[in-house]
């Protein structure tokens, strides 16, 4: 593809020959002749005067140097769209492996790909379009969208709800009973977990995640929000449009987010939290009470990212400052 066409698609300035042909896209390390890189971190500028790629997607602000530019207000964002143009996913065809096992109250829509040993319960109904490969399973009375895609061992339990363009990563349960116990003389008694969960159009759910039924009513998951790898969203929480919840994330039952949140690597909520609109955690951030909207918030348990930064660096300072008031005690 030539530079000038990837600019025009991209909607990017260039600096430099539109006629150069780019042939692929790696890492600013990595990259060679004819290959397009990004810098999105300003922490990689410096490898901006020694790649060996052929174009580098930048800030518009960023410094002139001899390698061609493409200048565009999101990099990474430009940058995930240029992919789009070089890598290509594996294609499914249409049709279903004569290993699978569907019942046959089920329904699913036109143009689908079901692979050997995956399971469509009764009652299933599956939009068009769905790619739903080997040992997936769809259990009783599920309802999914259009375009649904379900990677190797996704799961969704019984009476779930997903609306389309809805992908699940190897490993990603949903449904799974929420973690309910009362307790007696006897030890701990399963409260029956009689809810769902609903989950909004344009989501997707990576590997080894789980989302939990609620008890009563519903867990909902709305539009656009993304989950990544070994996420926990305990029972009859909510999470508002667009929100990111990174790896390792827990959130006890009972927990609502509002929209647009993003909780960095292995932030913990505790139950009953509601967590404003906008706010960000960073990683390992341990929240215990409700956060208003737009908020940075850091540590554990988490406060104000500012208050947190002021406050480590005396922490650091505590025993020369306990050194210091002996000495003026003395």
């Amino acid at each position: 593809m030539k530079l000038a066409e990837l600019a025009h698609r991209l909607g990017a300035e260039i600096v430099g020959d539109g006629e150069t042909e780019i042939i692929g896209i790696a890492s600013i390390k990595d990259a060679g002749a004819g290959q397009l890189t990004f810098i999105a971190d300003q922490k990689y500028a410096p490898l901006a005067e020694t790649t060996q790629a052929a174009v580098i997607i930048v800030e518009p602000e960023f410094p002139a140097i001899g390698t061609a530019t493409l200048r565009i207000k999101n990099p990474y964002l430009a940058f995930a769209r240029a992919l789009e143009f070089f890598y290509q996913p594996p294609q499914y065809p249409i049709a279903i492996h004569e290993k699978a096992a569907i019942h046959s109250s089920a329904k699913i829509g036109t143009g689908a790909h079901i692979g050997a040993f995956a399971v469509i319960d009764e009652e299933v109904e599956i939009g068009e379009n769905a790619v739903i490969l080997s040992h997936a399973v769809i259990y009783r009375g599920a309802k999914i969208g259009a375009n649904f895609f379900a990677h190797s061992h996704a799961v969704v339990r019984e009476f779930c709800v997903l609306g389309d363009n809805v992908t699940l990563q190897n490993g990603a349960v949903i449904g799974a009973d929420g973690f309910g116990f009362a307790r007696d003389a006897k030890g701990w008694h399963k409260i029956p977990q009689s809810g769902n969960v609903v989950v909004g159009r344009d989501v997707e759910v990576q590997a080894n995640a789980c989302i939990d039924r609620a008890t009563l009513g519903e867990t909902r998951i709305d539009d656009g929000v993304k989950i990544d790898n070994l996420t926990q969203v305990g029972h009859g929480s909510v999470i508002g449009e667009r929100s990111l919840l990174c790896a390792q994330v827990g959130l006890a039952g009972s927990t609502t987010l509002g929209k647009d949140v993003i909780l960095a690597g292995q932030v913990g909520a505790g139950a009953h939290c509601t967590i404003g609109d906008g706010v960000i955690a960073t990683g390992q951030s341990g929240i215990k009470n409700d956060i208003p909207a737009g908020q940075t918030i850091t540590g554990y348990y988490a406060i104000e990212s500012k208050l947190w930064l002021r406050s480590l660096a005396l922490f650091y300072k505590l025993p020369e400052i306990v050194r210091e008031l002996r000495n003026a005690r003395k």
